[in-house]
């Protein structure tokens, strides 16, 4: 099976360690070449990580419930430094108090992210084939919008 290089980590001022780690063993297991940031990760460093690895996924994570912020304008500064092809997924606890997910979802999709895993997207049973699916959509022009 081809190996796919995929860019992880939190980001903004979340400091939040566990999931992430977690996301680098399942994708690790499931035949992925991870390059997990770490916590605290600028869009920028992301992008850096993903032009020096060749990925073509970026997999962002937020629980602190300030992604909004930290994720505006994200696609716009993949797309201004020629990571047009690269699929963005973002997951976790996304914004602060009570919202409806779907709302909050539809959001993040508008934002240009492929996919987003917010509240009820906790099982990571089928997100490795998802993703497969989604890179592979993107190397034939066919990028997959969720929502």
């Amino acid at each position: 099976m081809e190996q796919i290089n995929v860019v992880l980590g939190v980001i903004g001022s979340d400091c939040h360690a566990v999931g992430n780690k977690i996301l680098e063993r399942y994708f690790s297991a499931e035949g992925f070449s991870v390059t997990n940031l770490g916590v605290m990760v600028s869009q920028d460093e992301f992008i850096d990580a993903a032009i020096e690895t060749g990925a073509e996924a970026i997999l962002v994570s937020s629980l602190y419930g300030h992604a909004e912020i930290d994720c505006e304008g994200f696609r716009d500064r993949c797309l201004e430094r020629g990571l047009d092809h690269v699929v963005l997924y973002l997951g976790g606890n996304l914004v602060v108090g009570k919202t409806d997910q779907t709302a909050v979802e539809q959001k993040f999709l508008d934002m240009g992210f492929d996919r987003v895993f917010s509240g009820s997207h906790n099982e990571l049973t089928d997100q490795a084939q998802l993703l497969r699916d989604d890179i592979m959509a993107s190397r034939n022009g066919k990028r997959h919008r969720a929502g």
